[in-house]
């Protein structure tokens, strides 16, 4: 089975321009976990995440030798600082746009679960011999070709 045969292919992208508050309502109106970074091409130029954000919305943490009730004052004060500072900030700071992992439309499913089983990934980008992103494979969308086409298969035996 190759990938195109179940990749989605009505892609869902940021670019990275784009701030970091559009690419949250984006994720959010699409209730998707991540998405490729394209430039106007649609060439791959990162990925992006939930996590990515979170870990970059992380307030810095400091040691407060106080009252409990203090620290958690403190720590929610931090995240409305550190979200008021990154809201406006462009996906290209904190994209990933290192090693990116990719799957080309003709590999074999194979290949895509060995990544899935090796990386803390959710998503990989599908993209063509010119590396424009035709498509995207989600950990979701193997489990549910191996739930509904190969237990089939195996039910009919």
């Amino acid at each position: 089975m190759d990938i195109k045969d179940f990749m989605i292919a009505d892609v869902i992208s940021a670019t990275k321009k784009m701030s970091i508050k559009n690419l949250l309502e984006l994720l959010v109106k699409n209730r998707v976990g991540g998405v490729p970074v394209v430039d106007e091409n649609n060439q791959l130029q990162g990925m992006i995440s939930d996590g990515d954000v979170i870990r970059y919305l992380q307030p810095k943490g400091r040691t407060v030798y106080d009252m409990f009730s203090l620290v958690l004052v403190s720590e929610k004060e931090d995240l409305m600082h550190k979200l008021d500072y990154a809201i406006d900030h462009e996906v290209e700071s904190v994209m990933s746009n290192k090693d990116i992992i990719t799957l080309h439309p003709d590999d074999k499913l194979e290949k895509a679960i060995g990544i899935f089983s090796k990386q803390r990934f959710k998503k990989i980008p599908v993209v063509n011999d010119a590396n424009k992103v035709v498509g995207v494979v989600s950990r979701g969308d193997i489990i549910r070709y191996i739930s509904t086409t190969l237990i089939s298969k195996v039910d009919k035996k």
